[in-house]
């Protein structure tokens, strides 16, 4: 089965199965790493089994996040809760950033200090090396599965893996090293490692914070987007497209411009047909929530006070106030109103039998006058037959 396209609950339990393995190999090497080290005379091996029980540390926080961060929405989180892992994205990278500092702190010191340095036996050689093989298998495991359902958590999780194997090829190469008597080689390979680890624990926590501010997704996937809605019949322009970020997820606001005569149910179908190419065609995006605009207004706020227009109810109280006694006007008729360039334009419906043909000029002219004082009134217009 395709993870990527399994549902949210088979995301989640992929994602708790391999962090159950890894948190099971993590045990197993902190273990035997802090044994053996003390029963072998190895310092470096004993650190390294205490960065393996800082991994465990890390599988937990993993699971927790991932099962709060991959349930569905409730009332109080209508969105979701995929902030819960990006929260935990955040920790777990200033964990790796904790980890580098200790570790550069640690060989430092040993290199200041090297009558620290003891020559460790021979089958740390051995633990180290197992150590390597499990923890770049759980890392290319992880790594694979946290691609498929698209989580950044699980993707750091599994550069934590990586660490460990990486601080393992540094106490294998101490190890032997020492025993060729090249005393500070693990000092300085451990240096060198504990960097690698501070820049993903940067990464990570860099990628997070812009998640958390709303960073939009990158320009040419907008334009991308953009292009795509057009491709729809009746979406004239597309503008204020935004975009935001929750974990593997992203949500989309956009603006679709549509004939203005169009009826309402006809401008929300095209919306909604936008709305379901996206989601098809972008496997990331999961909500789309579409604005319907009869003329572009992507430079104005149509909030602000000096755009209010009235109502209807409002609109056709005044505009029957100064059209009351024309005859014409008070035989029944069906009114549309059109919102464009920041007024209103007034459409009349009548029946065949009510006006003739003749008397449509004279009545437009004539309410056109007698309403002339309305300064949102852009025009009227006067139908005969069916809206």
């Amino acid at each position: 089965m395709d993870i990527s396209l399994a549902s949210p609950d088979q995301q989640a339990q992929a994602a708790r199965k391999v962090t159950l393995v890894g948190l099971v190999v993590n045990v197993i090497n902190a273990i035997v790493k802090i044994v053996v080290g003390f029963w072998a005379n190895s310092y470096a091996l004993i650190a390294d089994g205490i960065h393996s029980a800082s991994d465990m540390l890390s599988d937990v926080l993993v699971l927790v996040a991932s099962h709060y961060g991959r349930q569905r929405p409730d009332k109080d989180h209508p969105y979701g809760h995929d902030r819960y892992e990006t929260l935990a994205t955040l920790i777990l990278g200033a964990l790796l950033i904790a980890v580098a500092g200790a570790l550069v702190w640690d060989s430092m010191m040993r290199l200041i200090t090297p009558r620290e340095l003891v020559t460790p036996g021979a089958i740390a050689l051995v633990v180290a090396l197992a150590s390597i093989a499990s923890k770049e298998w759980i890392y290319r495991y992880t790594l694979r599965i946290a691609r498929q359902i698209s989580s950044r958590l699980l993707e750091g999780n599994a550069w934590h893996h990586r660490t460990d194997s990486l601080s393992s090829i540094v106490v294998f190469v101490a190890i032997g090293g020492t025993l060729l008597g090249i005393t500070w080689l693990d000092q300085v390979a451990a240096v060198v490692v504990a960097l690698m680890v501070a820049r993903i624990g940067f990464t990570l926590i860099w990628d997070s914070l812009k998640e958390l501010v709303d960073t939009a997704l990158p320009q040419d996937e907008v334009t991308s987007i953009r292009a795509t809605a057009l491709t729809i019949p009746g979406v004239k322009d597309v503008h204020d497209l935004r975009s935001r970020r929750m974990a593997n997820r992203t949500l989309l606001d956009i603006h679709l411009q549509v004939d203005p005569h169009i009826s309402v149910s006809e401008g929300h179908e095209v919306g909604a047909w936008v709305a379901r190419l996206l989601r098809n065609q972008y496997g990331h995006i999961s909500d789309v929530t579409f604005h319907i605009d009869p003329e572009c207004d992507e430079h104005v706020d149509v909030t602000e006070d000096k755009y209010r227009l009235p109502l209807r109810p409002d609109a056709i109280d005044l505009l029957t106030q100064r059209w009351q006694g024309e005859p014409l006007f008070e035989r029944p008729h069906h009114t549309i109103l059109h919102y464009l360039d920041q007024g209103i334009q007034v459409d009349l419906f009548y029946a065949v039998e009510d006006v003739s043909f003749e008397n449509l000029a004279q009545l437009q002219t004539t309410l056109s006058a007698r309403a002339h004082d309305l300064p949102w009134l852009r025009q009227v217009k006067v139908w005969i037959g069916a809206e």
